[in-house]
């Protein structure tokens, strides 16, 4: 817990432990029982549910603005479209809040947005509210947004709902972090980690003998086909801040479950193996902006894998894990024959990635 003599820090805003700790007993408690919402702030899920509406905000500050394989604007659209996914609903509806810096250049406002646009034209949503401030110069190095959006049921949700019911009991009428019970595959959508190394490639400087690209895309439309010619999905997340080690130990808290996952089945593009391996970095604790842990009840997990490898968006998915009631918490299943504790990180070691 947050002593109140602290001050906030980076790790604050960073996922992990330190993170959810001031969401948790600072934000949630101040507001936890007002409002009527089907799935609350308190919650904590990827969205909230309010009149059978999908509701999500999302701020967004990396630094820099312009990063290999995107951009804030592209990142700000993709993450509130996942957010909402997340769920099992369909974005229909964005509003983009924007601060910008004195003296940022036009041409790089223009370039921002057009990302944005292309990034709405793939998720088929478009912003249609917003807001525009202006702050002094070197107050946010060069300008940071929000983007909230709205989301409605589809009947690709609710079929995938009635596959899930079919082999096992579930009340839940959404894809929620809470869903999993034992025997629940984990797929992974794709490579893991190079969002982070990308930012912090454009960040420092650095050159890894290869030019690792962000991963960020919008990722809805995938989701609702996988939902509805598939089905017997149980929750989805998008490993962003705190990395799949995060995603992951929240699954297992909220569900009550534990998670085993296999090392050898875990996607980690080689150039960023060996840049983590350079920076003494946890692949498994870097941010993602276009990747999704998926929970499958197992009758449904080898057909699910088998439609991902279909389209672009989860071409290199992998079933990296199980869920399990032998124990609690996050274990992993290593190349040696060994077992070890994925223990939910501090924060994310990449500051300011999204």
């Amino acid at each position: 817990m947050v002593h109140k003599t602290e001050k906030i820090t980076m790790l604050h805003g960073a996922g992990g432990t330190v993170m959810h700790d001031l969401v948790k007993n600072y934000i949630v408690k101040a507001f936890t029982g007002i409002g009527n919402a089907e799935i609350p702030l308190e919650a904590m899920d990827d969205a909230a549910v309010v009149g059978d509406i999908v509701l999500k905000s999302d701020s967004h500050a990396v630094k820099p603005i312009f990063f290999p394989g995107g951009d804030i604007g592209r990142i700000a659209i993709s993450g509130t479209v996942n957010d909402i996914s997340c769920l099992g609903a369909q974005p229909f509806a964005l509003a983009c809040g924007l601060v910008l810096e004195e003296g940022l250049q036009i041409s790089d406002f223009e370039r921002i947005l057009e990302s944005m646009r292309e990034a709405c034209f793939e998720a088929d949503v478009g912003i249609v509210t917003g807001d525009t401030k202006v702050v002094e110069k070197g107050a946010l190095g060069g300008l940071v947004m929000n983007i909230a959006g709205i989301g409605r049921r589809t009947t690709a949700l609710d079929n995938n709902l009635q596959v899930v019911r079919k082999n096992r009991e579930l009340q839940a009428r959404w894809t929620l972090d809470s869903n999993l019970s034992r025997g629940d595959k984990i797929i992974l959508s794709g490579s893991i980690g190079d969002h982070g190394l990308a930012v912090l490639s454009a960040q420092q400087g650095l050159n890894f003998g290869s030019e690792i690209r962000s991963d960020v895309k919008p990722l809805n439309q995938m989701v609702q086909q996988l939902l509805g010619e598939v089905g017997g999905v149980v929750a989805m997340k998008d490993p962003t801040r705190g990395g799949l080690a995060d995603a992951l130990n929240e699954w297992s808290e909220k569900s009550k479950v534990g998670i085993l996952t296999y090392e050898d089945k875990i996607p980690i593009h080689q150039d960023v193996q060996i840049a983590c391996e350079m920076l003494g970095l946890d692949p498994l604790e870097i941010g993602n902006e276009g990747k999704l842990i998926i929970g499958v009840v197992p009758e449904k997990a080898q057909q699910a894998l088998e439609f991902l490898w279909q389209t672009p968006q989860g071409k290199e998915a992998q079933i990296i894990g199980e869920v399990t009631t032998q124990f609690k918490g996050v274990a992993m299943q290593t190349v040696v024959g060994g077992k070890r504790i994925i223990s939910r990180p501090i924060g994310d070691p990449v500051p300011r990635i999204c």
